[in-house]
């Protein structure tokens, strides 16, 4: 809760001044039963219609008064709500940026989207709700207790002895609830997942013919979050009834002992009408606060759930001093990768194993290995998406976990192995790396990665739109507009991971070979599944189950490694 708090401080005002304008509201409405004595005891009785008229005119002034500060509260309660809401999700979306891999798998997220979207609403609605009627709702019960006593105090021991009751059977139903909406936001998630699950699969599940087994997926996950808003739809309804069972008895007492009064002229029929306006406008509070109870109860378990995501720490601690460029030194290799062990999520079996290997500057290196020999894992470390669980990495003789992460990704161009583009355009795009880059630019990397074949064809070229996810795009073209990028950002290291598997040989080999002939002054780690587009490479580093298995040039390890020569010659033989 400390990560929250902080965003209600910047509307302070805000947040005093509209409960305390719905305050002033709720003061004038305890005077109306008092100004509605006069006219029962004083204007109809003496047939006093001048005074009947003086005195509706004060009930109409304090209406129309009361109106004002409502909508004043009103305003201030939209301002406070929508500010904080906008607030506390910057916030959210700025620290989901900042954790790493390992954090966001462990959360997962549909996980994060439903904290970002559906739990800030309820905040808002919360604390909307919290301005308008947090102050007014109580006050309302309270006052109308004590203005009842001052009218006749031993009819007004009945509220005393409703309000306990009442206000116990607000705590259980409150205590409920809140355990309640905790499930309900869980099985929310679940509906999340499974929706995202489907759209990013929807291929995938059309192929094998299973939307029946997805729909019926979707549907118990629906039918358990129906279920739990059942429930808990059960036990908030429980409220009201209760509730007005409590204060109709309350009533019906007030007429019996107040018409015996009457009847021998202790009290005047003003007094008791005023004694049940009071009751009634506690019912009518009380009927509000239940509202109010149900809209903080969701409000509160979403902020406890926001507050979990803001109180988790990025595993990767950045160092923010800037290096100098002479704590570098040029003559070490670029890259090496010191005996590095990895485990995802602390498990009992290392990905990785005792890695060890050195790229020099200007180096080509290939690595190639079978499904889950630890190849992107790699590739993880090195961009310190991941940090090692033992050993070290380092650039230029640093270690990586000494650079800043703006400092070391500028250093890399990364092409990743599942390509991803953003709704925008095909320049804004290629721009992600490299926001001056211009048309000249444009075309050479886009001719380099062998994209300008269909980008030419397009009727915008660069401009033109790239759907959601690249939609519009085979993933072929979004591999090449992937390498474009990864080109226009021109980093001294350039990975391509797996990033050309998408495409046929003839164009894979064309790309390679452009590569080659126009990037310069480049280290260049390409990952691949194919020997074939890691033959020409300074080095091919092999891996199998986590663990280096040799380092040669393509011709050198067919004569020495066993690995390698599986692989090369059971795709020879394709």
């Amino acid at each position: 809760m400390k990560k929250v708090l902080p965003f209600f401080k910047s509307y302070k005002k805000e947040l005093i001044l509209g409960p305390l304008f719905k305050l002033i509201e709720a003061i004038l409405e305890l005077f109306i039963p008092i100004v509605m004595i006069k006219i029962i005891d004083i204007g109809i009785p003496n047939n006093d219609i001048n005074y009947i008229i003086r005195i509706g005119f004060i009930l109409i002034l304090l209406g129309l008064v009361g109106l004002t500060f409502a909508l004043i509260c009103q305003y201030y309660a939209s301002i406070a709500s929508q500010g904080i809401g906008a607030n506390i999700r910057t916030a959210l979306f700025e620290h989901i940026n900042k954790l790493s891999y390992k954090e966001i798998d462990t959360i997962g997220t549909s996980t994060l989207i439903t904290r970002l979207t559906n739990d800030i609403t309820l905040i808002q609605n919360g604390i909307a709700m919290l301005i308008r009627l947090g102050t007014r709702s109580p006050f309302v019960i309270i006052g109308s207790t004590i203005m009842a006593f001052a009218i006749n105090f031993q009819l007004a021991l009945i509220f005393l002895i409703t309000m306990p009751i009442i206000s116990a059977i607000l705590f259980l139903i409150m205590k409920k609830s809140v355990k309640i909406y905790k499930e309900i936001q869980k099985k929310l998630e679940n509906i999340s997942l499974i929706t995202k699950e489907n759209i990013e699969g929807v291929r995938a599940v059309k192929a094998f013919s299973k939307e029946k087994r997805e729909i019926e997926r979707f549907r118990k996950g629906n039918a358990a979050y129906s279920e739990e808003n059942i429930k808990a739809l059960k036990v908030s309804s429980l409220l009201n009834p209760l509730t007005s069972i409590v204060m109709n008895f309350a009533i019906v007492f007030i007429l019996y002992f107040g018409a015996n009064k009457v009847n021998l002229g202790i009290s005047t029929q003003g007094e008791i009408i005023a004694l049940i306006n009071y009751i009634t406008q506690i019912s009518l509070a009380l009927i509000v606060f239940s509202q109010l109870v149900i809209t903080l109860t969701k409000g509160y378990t979403s902020l406890i759930r926001v507050s979990e995501i803001l109180e988790v720490n990025p595993s990767l601690i950045e160092n923010n001093n800037e290096l100098s460029i002479t704590s570098v030194d040029k003559r070490k290799p670029l890259i090496e990768f010191r005996n590095v062990y990895f485990t995802y999520n602390n498990s009992q079996e290392y990905s990785l194993k005792n890695i060890s290997f050195k790229i020099n500057k200007n180096e080509t290196v290939g690595i190639i290995g079978g499904t889950a020999s630890g190849k992107s894992t790699i590739i993880n470390l090195l961009c310190r998406f991941y940090d090692t669980t033992k050993g070290e990495i380092l650039i230029n003789g640093i270690n990586v976990k000494n650079y800043s992460f703006k400092e070391l990704r500028n250093l890399i161009s990364l092409v990743p192995q599942k390509s991803v583009l953003f709704s925008g355009t095909i320049r804004s795009n290629l721009e992600l790396g490299n926001k001056n880059l211009n048309d000249k630019e444009l075309k050479r990397v886009l001719d380099i990665s062998m994209a300008s074949d269909f980008v030419n064809k397009l009727e915008d070229k660069y401009d033109a739109k790239v759907l959601k996810g690249g939609k519009n795009f085979s993933g072929g073209q979004k591999q090449r507009l992937s390498i474009a990028r990864a080109l226009a950002k021109n980093s001294e290291i350039l990975i391509l991971d797996d990033s050309l598997s998408a495409l046929d040989f003839s164009t894979d080999l064309q790309v390679r070979k452009k590569i080659k002939e126009e990037v310069k002054n480049k280290t260049i780690i390409m990952i691949s599944q194919r020997a074939s587009s890691l033959k020409n490479a300074d080095k091919i580093i092999v891996l199998d189950n986590g663990e280096v298995k040799a380092i040669g040039t393509h011709d050198e390890l067919l004569d020495t490694c066993y690995v390698y020569k599986e692989i090369y010659y059971s795709q020879s033989k394709n």
